[in-house]
């Protein structure tokens, strides 16, 4: 898991296309301090695994998979990403709990700047704002950020000058696209809420059956 709470700012130095997919090669300096082979790290996101290090720079491997359904497959040699190590148990939670699994990838509808800050318009999948509510947290890019306000497909996020700074937010402008987690607990309350609805069906079904059984109907 991780928080969105980014680590430091990472470079592409190697995009190589493989059989199943494409193989990154990207440029660190902090997360390479306790960085080891089969560690998770977020990458604009995105939960990959790390398959090979040096001093300053590990590689990844992306599916197909994974870059259809993120703006991974985007990327290009000197780009810059987000970055950041999974969670331990001594971790501070500064963010919101992300797991790395982007749901659908949004784009910048408008980009407005608001004294050192700016102000984001994003545009989602209509089918994701229910997960979506102001003063909620939701994750751009691997970014632990509020939603400000909210209408119809659209949020609206205000960005701090040390976010535009330190993560790739502040170089994102109006078209581009922007990997987006929901906050997990909506999802898990909607999960439970759907076995509820369930339960409640299969009453109904057994009291008709009961019933049907007694006057001897089929």
């Amino acid at each position: 898991m991780f928080t969105g709470i980014v680590e430091e700012l990472g470079k592409i130095s190697q995009v190589i296309k493989t059989d199943t997919g494409k193989q990154f090669t990207i440029n660190a300096k902090v997360i390479m301090d306790d960085l080891k082979v089969g560690d998770s790290v977020s990458v604009n996101g995105v939960c990959l695994t790390v398959t090979a290090y040096e001093k300053n720079s590990f590689n990844l491997d992306l599916v197909k998979e994974t870059l259809k359904k993120s703006n991974l497959d985007n990327l290009r040699k000197e780009d810059c990403v987000n970055l950041e190590r999974a969670i331990t148990l001594s971790t501070r939670l500064g963010g919101h709990i992300l797991q790395g699994h982007v749901e659908t990838v949004g784009v910048i509808m408008d980009k407005i700047s608001s004294g050192d800050g700016a102000k984001l318009s994003v545009g989602i999948d209509p089918g994701f704002m229910r997960y979506c509510i102001p003063k909620g947290s939701i994750a751009l890019d691997g970014v632990s950020l509020t939603i400000a306000s909210m209408s119809e497909n659209i949020i609206k996020i205000a960005l701090i000058p040390h976010t535009l700074e330190w993560t790739t937010l502040g170089l994102k402008d109006v078209g581009d696209s922007l990997n987006i987690e929901t906050d997990i607990i909506g999802k898990y309350i909607e999960r439970l809420m759907s076995f509820e609805d369930e339960d409640d069906q299969m009453e109904e079904l057994l009291l008709k059956g009961l019933k049907n059984w007694e006057f001897g109907e089929s």
